[in-house]
């Protein structure tokens, strides 16, 4: 959902130009602190004008700056009770809604002055178990690859390809324009999070995959630029691409497994882990992590990895210090 500018109050609005304009946010990183403010704000009109009405009906256009001074510590923490015994929000769930308040409160407070103190400063954020990703095993993605149940075999096996090669993000590969690719240095270029660029190296099987693709293209599409297309030969969104991947996963016995397009990214960053023979600073680059720590959650390595890699350490053959051994050989001596 977008932003919409005539139900926000100035300062809402105001914060919204900043993340955009200021802070460089994406699209869809500004779409969702939006609604994350905007269901805040809606609570505590509810809560501090005692009003009886449905919680998505409260209206925020006219949201009293003045009652932005009232907010206090307690008034976060009851929301974010709310968001769990109400909504049922998990702690994932509620610790983005977490940091989206902290950063609109940092805004009101720093920035535009209108607040006197940041009532989210000393919020703690939700604890949140990061699982293990969930991602296909190399049978299973050869397995998907080698699928007859393709609806569109030359573009929707290339998604496959791409997503399974590259490990980009389902908006990076709906973006891909046509001047992104430079098949002669084997370059693609990525436009990911945060309205960041990047660009990663593309194999045999990539580059095979897009010009098998282009030459199946035939009528002049809406949007030339685009590499992949709709049949309207629009540029495909990101919910088509869901649904031809869940469609896939369906047909060739893997659906059910909670499989998605970033599962595919999941998959992808674990063959390279595995198979590929980088470490995680290399990963880190491929997919686009701002921080190391996001790339180690793709170190889940099977028990005889983590063997294998105890017992071929080069030290591992090291039993014995020189002292030792020498002590020792003085006592067979004697």
């Amino acid at each position: 959902m977008a932003v919409n500018k005539a139900e926000c109050p100035d300062f809402l609005n105001d914060y919204i130009f900043y993340l955009r304009i200021v802070r460089g946010r994406a699209e869809t990183t500004v779409n969702e602190y939006f609604l994350n403010i905007r269901l805040f704000l809606r609570y505590i009109l509810m809560t501090k004008q005692n009003l009886n009405q449905p919680l998505e009906s409260v209206k925020i256009k006219d949201f009293p700056a003045e009652l932005l001074k009232e907010i206090t510590l307690r008034d976060v923490y009851d929301f974010e009770y709310f968001l769990a015994e109400e909504r049922g929000n998990k702690p994932a769930a509620r610790a983005r809604k977490t940091a989206a308040l902290k950063s609109f409160f940092h805004y009101l407070h720093k920035r535009a002055n209108l607040i006197d103190h940041n009532p989210a400063d000393d919020v703690e954020m939700p604890s949140v178990k990061r699982a293990l990703p969930k991602f296909l095993t190399l049978e299973e993605s050869l397995r998907l690859l080698s699928s007859d149940s393709f609806e569109n075999p030359e573009r929707d096996f290339c998604i496959v390809t791409l997503f399974l090669n590259c490990g980009m993000r389902l908006n990076e590969l709906v973006s891909i324009n046509l001047d992104d690719i430079d098949f002669e240095e084997r370059k693609l270029l990525l436009k990911g999070k945060g309205s960041k660029q990047r660009i990663i190296y593309i194999n045999d099987a990539c580059i095979s995959a897009i010009k098998t693709y282009l030459n199946s293209r035939k009528n002049p599409p809406e949007e030339p630029n685009a590499l992949f297309l709709s049949r309207k030969k629009r540029r495909i969104s990101r919910r088509r691409v869901e649904q031809i991947i869940e469609k896939l996963l369906d047909e060739t016995g893997l659906g059910n497994r909670g499989i998605s397009p970033h599962k595919l990214r999941h998959t992808a960053a674990t063959l390279m882990y595995q198979h590929g023979n980088v470490d995680t600073l290399v990963i880190k680059e491929v997919l686009g992590h701002a921080s190391i720590a996001t790339t180690e959650i793709y170190t889940h390595l099977s028990d005889d990895l983590k063997q294998s890699a105890a017992e071929n350490i080069p030290i591992a053959k090291m039993k014995r210090s020189p002292a030792q051994k020498k002590k020792e050989e003085s006592k067979e001596e004697d």
